[in-house]
């Protein structure tokens, strides 16, 4: 069995060794002498010397020579200094990145969003980001608030509903529900299709959890309509595919494939869209930065969507 003076010697490894005495054992290791090193440290020789016994003490080894008047490493202090070197870096380091935190730096973050939204808007933009930029991490949302989707751990999440203080957002863009048929369809040459008579066709749309199936649903319950058709696929993707083989009227957000044509949904003096809110908690030390992202990210749609100039009422 250890005894406990064994035990006492290692824990003053851990519990008692100050990193400022290791921070003189090296630059006496360095300068070659107290009385060099004590200029570096800026403080007096006999204090160095006490401090450097201190840590001898508290290490339980001898670290320096004291012979003919002259300090030298020991054979233990030789083999010591590499580890003293190290450990200092790592703690230089360590305030270091805590500085960068404190001043609201970001190393990586996470951003949520419903998965049309990651596809579509989050991946394309992560694409043009540079090195030194945060590294991105995301989490689908689909159904969620954005408020939910913080509280979930999210750094930042974009989705449709504004939240309260004390969460902070950034309206992000107002982006267009479309209509997508094939090349040969009789509306394949119109730029745009009333929601009564898109209502008259079989619609291929996503579940209730997504942001454009949200919007077409209020759209339609405020025009006390209903479908005459509609077959729900799991997401934009499938519910293109269906339409391109003429299963019906894909009704999405996303960007077209399967070389559909998009076509605007008129509903009364707007066209069908929903507003996306990018959102953060306004409380942490990064919030800055991730205005900052929010406002890139913002930037980034306009260019790449140009949506029109609609208002999406409430």
């Amino acid at each position: 069995m250890l005894s406990n003076t064994y035990f006492a010697q290692n824990q003053c490894i851990g519990g008692i060794v100050q990193l400022r005495h290791l921070r003189y054992f090296v630059a006496v290791a360095d300068a070659g002498s107290v009385s060099a090193a004590a200029v570096r440290v800026h403080v007096t020789q006999p204090a160095l010397s006490r401090q450097l016994r201190q840590l001898e003490r508290d290490l339980g080894v001898v670290l320096f020579d004291r012979s003919a008047g002259r300090l030298t490493l020991s054979r233990t202090g030789r083999a010591l200094l590499p580890a003293a070197r190290e450990l200092l870096g790592s703690a230089t380091a360590l305030e270091d990145r805590a500085l960068f935190h404190a001043r609201g730096g970001l190393e990586r973050l996470t951003i949520a969003a419903p998965t049309v939204t990651l596809t579509d808007v989050v991946s394309p933009f992560v694409a043009t980001m540079a090195a030194d930029d945060p590294v991105i991490d995301v989490r689908p949302g689909d159904g969620q608030t954005t408020a939910a989707m913080l509280a979930d751990g999210a750094d930042l999440a974009i989705g449709t509903q504004t939240p309260r203080a004390p969460l902070a957002h950034r309206v992000l863009a107002t982006l267009p529900v479309w209509a997508y048929v094939r090349a040969d369809d009789e509306w394949a040459r119109r730029d745009r299709v009333s929601l009564s008579a898109l209502l008259d066709r079989p619609l291929v749309s996503v579940p209730t959890t997504f942001s454009a199936r949200e919007a077409l649903d209020t759209a339609v319950a405020a025009q006390g309509a209903s479908y005459s058709a509609l077959v729900e696929a799991a997401n934009g993707t499938i519910a293109q595919a269906l339409a391109a083989t003429g299963r019906g009227v894909a009704v999405v957000s996303d960007d077209p494939r399967f070389d559909l044509t998009p076509i605007a949904v008129d509903v009364a003096d707007d066209v069908l869209a929903f507003r996306l809110v990018a959102a953060w908690d306004a409380r942490v030390a990064a919030a800055d930065s991730l205005a900052d992202l929010a406002e890139r990210l913002n930037a980034w749609i306009a260019e790449r969507y140009q949506p029109p100039a609609t208002h999406v009422r409430g």
